[in-house]
């Protein structure tokens, strides 16, 4: 019986000796991600360079580990950060807080702040887990102008579909 129950064991052994792996050899070859992961954050800019982000601090509410910091301030003419009033002048996520719940994307009523599929963070350092704005935002598209923008009084760019007039 108990020879038998040590066969069983040997042959299942030995049978998986001869099936293909199933891991991958990372860093060399990346596994995809699936459509819904939820990975490291990005701060989202319009067509036109605007950053979407009005610092309503919605995201920081939402957020059940307390990750999110947001701090605004208020736009002018000189510099224009977003199209709204205010834009946020200081956002910073610490990612070991951070358990990529989603609900800072599900606040968000401009959608600025996605979970990509980016999972690749490693930090040695306490302080390299705190990304500030600048880390996070987005490059700025190819025909748009970098934050802050000079505008005129009481003006500014008409192409994005929020600022239209209703007239």
């Amino acid at each position: 019986m108990l020879v038998i129950e040590l066969g069983k064991g040997l042959w299942t052994t030995l049978r998986s000796m001869f099936e293909k792996p199933v891991t991958f050899q990372y860093p060399e070859v990346k596994r995809p991600v699936r459509e819904r992961f939820r990975g490291r954050h990005e701060l989202k800019r319009y067509d036109n360079g605007l950053e979407k982000c009005i610092g309503c601090a919605l995201c920081a509410a939402a957020c059940p580990a307390d990750a999110i910091f947001v701090e605004a301030s208020e736009n002018t003419d000189a510099e224009r950060y977003s199209p709204g009033e205010r834009y946020s002048s200081t956002y910073e996520i610490n990612m070991l807080r951070c358990i990529f719940c989603g609900y800072c994307e599900d606040a968000c009523p401009t959608e600025a702040i996605v979970l990509e599929h980016n999972y690749e963070m490693s930090f040695t350092e306490r302080r390299q887990a705190i990304y500030p704005k600048e880390m996070l935002l987005v490059p700025v598209p190819p025909n748009g102008q970098p934050t802050p923008m000079r505008t005129a009084p009481g003006q500014f760019d008409k192409s994005i579909p929020e600022m239209q007039d209703p007239k």
